[in-house]
């Protein structure tokens, strides 16, 4: 009995002495936690501010393009005073053709170039990644040099060599070259993704007696959807955006796309064609958006998993 009650008090005291602490370490937890919480609330915070920052100028753009083109510059309301919904239309309308006749030109373009990018780009990233042929090394060395050869440097013969052609005033200057190839950039990117591939799948469908065209359709193909669409995106928006290429090849209106329309619309109509010019400008945000937006996901798939390949 007595054993008993000493074990009795015993383990009350050590219950007693246990409970301080216990505090300081819930203390601490609450601490830690109220740190956690006001770091992330300032990062939030600096990132909102941030990304205001980023979309000012998108956010001048579209508040201007409802202001009257005399005020533009002159007015610093965020919210205009009256909407001048009259600069879509006049921008639209045009100066020599309507502006939807540059928009179908890009389109076609853009399209054109994104087929052929993604379709040749991925012959020859395949062909450096799974076949094996003479000079396969110094070819891909090469290949990769001429990324850092400027555009400039090859713009003059490329134009000798398609005005011989005849080609001038066409598509063909912009779209033919998509069908060669010659975007080193995206074949360096398809040709590290291809070498994550197990190459396994290739032995295993070339005992059942697949050849490399076979294998390249029906195995190499679906499983790089991934790098397809990154090479899609920035085809389509580095050919819907590109100034320098169509004004050296497309000399007709008719032929002319989005960004060479921008331009005539603000050298055939001066000042007073401020509103129309940034009102087709927002309107002419509106396709990259949606293709970004669409694709973003596989996208960000695309670059992500490109970079730990190889």
């Amino acid at each position: 009995m007595a054993n008993a009650g000493y074990d009795d008090m015993t383990s009350e005291t050590d219950q007693f002495t246990a409970q301080p602490t216990a505090a300081p370490t819930s203390n601490i937890n609450h601490v830690t936690a109220r740190s956690k919480a006001r770091g992330r609330l300032i990062m939030h915070l600096f990132l909102i501010v941030f990304g205001l920052l980023m979309l000012y100028p998108l956010i001048w753009l579209a508040v201007s393009s409802f202001k009257p083109s005399e005020i533009i510059f002159s007015d610093t309301s965020i919210i205009p005073r009256h909407f001048e919904w009259e600069n879509y239309a006049r921008g639209w309308a045009g100066v020599a053709a309507p502006f939807k006749i540059f928009f179908a030109n890009s389109f076609v373009i853009a399209t054109l170039a994104v087929i052929g990018n993604v379709l040749s780009c991925s012959f020859v990233a395949y062909a450096f990644a799974r076949l094996d042929f003479a000079f396969k090394k110094p070819l891909f060395a090469l290949m990769l040099m001429t990324i850092m050869l400027p555009v400039h440097a090859s713009l003059i013969p490329q134009y000798i060599l398609f005005n011989a052609f005849g080609w001038v005033n066409t598509i063909l200057p912009i779209v033919t070259p998509k069908l060669l190839a010659v975007e080193a950039f995206f074949i360096f990117l398809m040709v590290q993704f291809i070498r994550g591939i197990p190459r396994e799948l290739d032995e295993a469908a070339a005992i059942d007696g697949a050849g490399p065209i076979r294998i390249y359709f029906s195995i190499i193909l679906p499983l790089m959807s991934p790098a397809l669409v990154t090479t899609a995106v920035f085809s389509f928006l580095w050919t819907y955006e590109d100034f320098l290429t169509p004004l050296i090849y497309l000399t007709s209106i008719e032929n002319y796309v989005v960004p060479q329309g921008l331009r005539l619309l603000q050298a055939a109509r001066g000042a007073s064609s401020w509103g129309p010019m940034l009102a087709m400008s927002l309107l002419s945000l509106v396709p990259m958006f949606i293709v970004f937006f669409i694709f973003q996901r596989k996208l960000i798939d695309g670059i992500a998993t490109t970079g730990l390949k190889g």
